[in-house]
């Protein structure tokens, strides 16, 4: 792959990261629960450490993506309904939320390796996926001990 065609990659996921930003944070302040205010805020902070991180790779061709897969993927949140984001919603709700914007973000990344002849490119776009879907999981934990608490 050439560089433009890496660059524009970044580009494209460092965009997306701005805008999970901004969800994250229009989030936190519609949220009337000040845990899930709290939890979105990090959210939004965390997406903006990735934009940064990104952006070291954007600006230095030398450097490779290369996230580690997480083999803990229980596949919670494909089993969750997206809640809508509302002022009221549950902690647990706003977690779920958050898990599926992940997801999305996984299999978005995930079609485009797949749809990638260059091979460098698929595996950026699979670096990518990894990426989303290390986030997914650190959500999926945090879902399943919020919505069953009970079974603490």
């Amino acid at each position: 792959m050439n560089s433009g065609n890496y660059k524009d990659i970044l580009k494209m996921a460092i965009n997306n990261e701005v805008e999970a930003y901004e969800f994250y944070r229009h989030a936190a302040e519609k949220a009337a629960s000040e845990n899930l205010k709290s939890t979105f805020r990090e959210l939004a902070e965390e997406e903006m450490t990735h934009k940064h991180i990104l952006e070291a790779f954007l600006n230095n061709e030398s450097l490779r993506l290369n996230f580690k897969e997480s083999k803990s993927d229980y596949k919670v949140s494909e089993a969750t309904e997206l809640p809508p984001l509302t002022n009221d919603m549950s902690f647990a709700d706003g977690i779920a939320l958050a898990m599926k914007k992940e997801e999305e973000a996984m299999a978005m990344y995930k079609q485009f390796a797949d749809a990638s002849e260059d091979l460098n490119q698929k595996n950026t776009f699979l670096q990518l996926s990894k990426m989303e879907q290390g986030h997914k999981v650190k959500l999926e934990e945090l879902y399943t001990n919020a919505a069953h608490i009970e079974a603490w």
